[in-house]
């Protein structure tokens, strides 16, 4: 023992603890582990205006001393004195944001209660002048019984104001203080609201619509009607406003494929540009406006501070099927791709939770499925109305993603029950302001999403498109025979074809399943190769893939096609990266299979019932 005094900061996350250790001990500062744990420990050298030297400890952001997770554990032991070696702290410093003074007054009022020298930095009290809030620190020093001071710790505001309380501390009459180490968690909240309305001297009416916009959105009714109603608004949009674009694209592909076929001589190089690339490539470059307006809508949700809410809202429906709420930001990075979604899931501190996570991981619709919705929606579903403002179309889309929700839903409640038993973990999150999003932000976010699209159509789905054409190109045909018939490709699809021809799927598709698993959009670039290869003339192969797939697919083979992409596994990355996080094959073969197992159950299914249905 170093035989100084210590002071700890303590309180919620991102309440701005660093920034106050930071400004508080300078470059006076050593970082280590705690005992036994790999959790961080900072701790710095202080000095109070007396000129007496305190080390300060800035602990991990707690919510409450009774732990959900490492950080939570060490917090406790640190406040509680539980540490070998390591007393109570003899002040705690409990940051407090003033923009969310309820929420953070849950925690204070438990620490209080524990009847150490105890000061409260009132922290960010700038932001909170910005957004209209003015508290006062005198009221909520009365409430709370501890001295209050307003800090803002980035600009060092406060800081000798903070010191000389701490110096302080050591001499207050514990006995004065209100009573609230017998409160429940409940009451301790209602006091919280009670306290911090006491404490608030004006708020503005921006302020205010915030608090009310809270209440209706994240209302355990109104909330989920909400969301899921934006998010049929958002598939509604993702086909009426795309149109247009898909049909400029699509004209200019059939046109340069018109160009290449009038001025190149008939050979191998023109044969790979049309049937491989602008055929193959072009066929899944054409979503490229679906993907930008579903991402948009997406940084809309992001940067207006309404997805964290959105997390909230499905944390209550996550909790009936065990899973723990930090599960769902890596469930939602998911939509976008899995691989992030899988890497995410290492804040997840419970081991099963996290197995759990990345199992389900890959039934969470990604934007590389979107491609092949689109083109099996736009060629079997009427562009018809069914509601005012309501388009078939999209509808079915919505129902595609709900279907993988509700499908990684039942997956989680199934492994949570048998391979991954458990309880799910509490989960609390911080609410971020409300703002409108900055249209800089938003351009260069949607000028990502857009490049990482096209790089993937101009390197996996290039090559894997290239490949199959090649494979689709040789032997040569004998006039009169189907090139597929003859090819490499087509024999190995016979192959696979006797395994997928009972659920509905013709050759073509058993063909195209094959590449699709180095990308999902592989899957309609190798339909329309394949389809362009066994054209029989030049103003076929230019059609394009919609008219041939209306041609030479059944509409229960279609819609067992989309039921497929629903829950089978996705790229083989995506098996790498689940390798990866688990340190092993045995879980990423468990889920290929139930994957695979699932995916060709309900696409049988959904084949069955349509022809017995008579579509």
């Amino acid at each position: 023992m170093s035989g100084l005094r210590t002071a700890a900061l303590v309180g919620n996350p991102n309440s701005g603890k660093s920034a106050l250790f930071n400004a508080l001990t300078g470059a006076r500062q050593k970082i280590a582990n705690y005992p036994g744990v790999t959790v961080e420990r900072k701790a710095g050298r202080m000095f109070l205006p007396s000129g007496e030297p305190v080390e300060l400890v800035d602990l991990p952001g707690s919510y409450s001393l009774d732990p959900s997770s490492p950080d939570e554990e060490v917090t406790r032991r640190v406040v509680l004195g539980e540490f070998e070696g390591q007393a109570k702290p003899d002040v705690l410093v409990i940051v407090v944001d003033a923009g969310n003074l309820e929420q953070h007054l849950v925690f204070a009022q438990e620490l209080i209660g524990l009847g150490q020298p105890t000061v409260i930095a009132l922290n960010m009290v700038d932001l909170a002048d910005r957004d209209g809030l003015v508290i006062d620190p005198a009221a909520l020093s009365d409430a709370l019984g501890v001295p209050v001071v307003s800090t803002v710790a980035v600009r060092k505001r406060g800081l000798d104001e903070l010191l000389a309380a701490m110096g302080d501390a050591g001499s207050q009459d514990v006995g004065q203080r209100h009573d609230v180490a017998h409160l429940t968690l409940p009451e301790r909240r209602l006091n919280a609201r009670n306290i911090a309305k006491g404490a608030i001297l004006s708020e503005t009416s921006t302020h205010q619509l915030h608090a009310r916009l809270d209440k209706v959105l994240l209302h355990p009714w109104f909330g989920p009607v909400i969301l899921f109603g934006l998010l049929f608004v958002i598939f509604q949009a993702v086909f009426a406003w795309a149109d247009p674009f898909i049909g400029m694209i699509e004209g200019a592909i059939d046109g340069t494929i018109g160009f290449v076929q009038a001025n190149m001589a008939e050979s191998f190089l023109r044969d790979l540009i049309t049937e491989g690339v602008l055929a193959g490539v072009g066929s899944v470059v054409v979503f490229l406006p679906q993907i930008i307006i579903l991402f948009a809508f997406i940084l809309v949700m992001e940067q207006s501070g309404y997805m964290a809410r959105a997390a909230f809202i499905m944390d209550r429906l996550m909790a009936y099927v065990g899973l723990s709420g930090r599960s769902f930001i890596p469930l939602l990075s998911s939509f976008a791709c899995a691989i992030p979604g899988i890497m995410a899931t290492r804040s997840i501190s419970d081991p099963k939770d996290r197995l759990t996570t990345i199992l389900i991981a890959p039934l969470m619709t990604c934007s590389a499925r979107l491609p092949v919705y689109a083109i099996i929606i736009g060629a079997f579903i009427p562009a018809t109305s069914v509601g005012p403002g309501i388009g078939l179309q999209g509808l079915v889309l919505f129902g595609l993603y709900i279907a993988g929700i509700l499908g990684a839903m039942i997956a989680a409640l199934v492994l949570r029950m048998t391979a991954t038993k458990g309880q799910a973990s509490g989960f609390i999150m911080e609410m971020p302001r409300y703002q409108l999003p900055p249209i800089r932000d938003l351009l260069i976010g949607l000028w990502q999403r857009a490049w990482v699209f096209l790089r993937r159509a101009g390197t996996i789905i290039f090559m894997a498109t290239v490949i199959l054409w090649v494979l689709l190109s040789f032997p040569k045909a004998q006039p009169g025979e189907s090139q597929v018939d003859v090819s490499i490709a087509g024999r190995i699809a016979d192959g696979l074809h006797v395994v997928m021809e009972p659920i509905g799927f013709n050759r073509e598709i058993s063909l195209a399943l094959i590449p699709a698993m180095a990308a999902r959009e592989v899957a309609v670039s190798a339909l329309a190769t394949t389809y362009a290869v066994d054209a029989e003339d030049e103003e076929a192969e230019a059609a394009g893939l919609t008219p041939r797939l209306q041609a030479d697919w059944s509409l229960p083979t279609a819609l067992a096609f989309l039921a497929w992409f629903v829950f089978a596994p996705q790229c083989l990355s995506t098996i790498a990266v689940a390798r990866r996080e688990t340190n092993g094959w045995k879980w990423p073969a468990f889920m290929v299979a139930y994957l695979f197992g699932a995916a060709y159950l309900f696409a049988g299914l959904t084949y069955w019932l349509a022809v017995a249905a008579g579509l």
